[in-house]
């Protein structure tokens, strides 16, 4: 199982604020729909509770640590305690995406084969931050740059790094 880390950050690694996206960019939701369909999306809670439903076309995973969390409602959705859990339980998949928060991005950092960027080119506040890729341990492999447009209000890259 090759398992990935889709995001989209600043320049100053900002990826959100209360509880939300920083911008709306478009072309990099359409990135993330085109690159995770038909893959499980691995989540931490308040991810989940930001997006507000489950993702269409994906096994949705939620990880938390509240016993109580619930769902109503919510179809494709499987609720564990951990990182760990949620790769055990989706290990017969092909490929499976972290695709937040920082919290679990900074747990899964370190384990995962493919990280899927969108630098978004500006500076901007957050108060919730992507690590830092340790250059040692991922090359960029792939890189798409974008200008902005009356759809997308800034300039952004997409960018894809792989274990060395």
């Amino acid at each position: 199982m090759k398992v990935s880390i889709i995001v989209a950050t600043s320049l100053n690694h900002a990826i959100g604020k209360d509880n939300q996206l920083l911008w709306h960019l478009p072309a990099d939701l359409k990135f993330f729909k085109t690159t995770t369909m038909g893959c499980p999306v691995v989540m931490g809670r308040k991810t989940f509770q930001s997006i507000g439903r489950t993702l269409p076309g994906r096994q949705n995973v939620v990880i938390t640590r509240d016993k109580t969390f619930n769902a109503d409602g919510q179809y494709d959705l499987t609720v564990v305690g951990s990182i760990d859990e949620a790769l055990v339980k989706l290990h017969s998949e092909k490929e499976v995406f972290i695709i937040g928060g920082g919290e679990i991005y900074k747990q899964s950092i370190d384990s995962v084969d493919t990280i899927y960027i969108t630098l978004v080119h500006t500076v901007i506040d957050g108060d919730v931050y992507f690590p830092e890729i340790d250059k040692a341990k991922f090359d960029l492999v792939w890189e798409e740059k974008h200008l902005a447009d009356e759809k997308n209000k800034f300039d952004y890259t997409f960018q894809k790094f792989e274990r060395k």
